[in-house]
């Protein structure tokens, strides 16, 4: 039992997808020339949007099994996270339409992603290492 997947189990597969549109948005605006990557920006910045809303509800939504999201390594790796998709997406946003900047957005994008996917492995992991969450 992961107490702290089994709670947002209907939110997780939308953090995934979000995580993963903002991650292949920013990833391609690296390899495309920028005045061919606007789909590429319109796609990074939705999934970062999606993934930010949807993972702010697992990680206040779901009572003591949301605490695991908050403390430890868990959440270091999720705080890194939401600031790195934060400042990939406002960067895609601003400077988005230059080199450096889609560059540079796009690689904050995909840390994100990959921060994400390590936080909630983490924090699953210890909400079933704990038996306070699954007693």
């Amino acid at each position: 039992s992961v107490p702290s997947w089994h709670e947002p189990h209907r939110q997780l597969p939308f953090v995934f997808a979000g995580s993963a549109l903002a991650a292949g948005g920013g990833l391609t605006m690296v390899v495309t020339p920028v005045d061919e990557a606007g789909p590429s920006r319109t796609a990074a910045v939705a999934g970062a949007a999606v993934e930010l809303a949807v993972m702010n509800r697992v990680e206040n939504g779901h009572g003591i099994v949301s605490e695991p999201f908050h403390e430890g390594r868990p959440g270091q790796l999720l705080r890194a996270a939401r600031v790195c998709t934060a400042a990939g997406a406002g960067l895609t946003v601003l400077a988005g339409r230059r080199r450096p900047g889609a560059v540079v957005s796009g690689a904050l994008l995909a840390a994100g992603s990959l921060l994400t996917r390590f936080g909630v492995f983490e924090a699953g992991m210890a909400s079933a290492r704990d038996p306070k969450y699954t007693v």
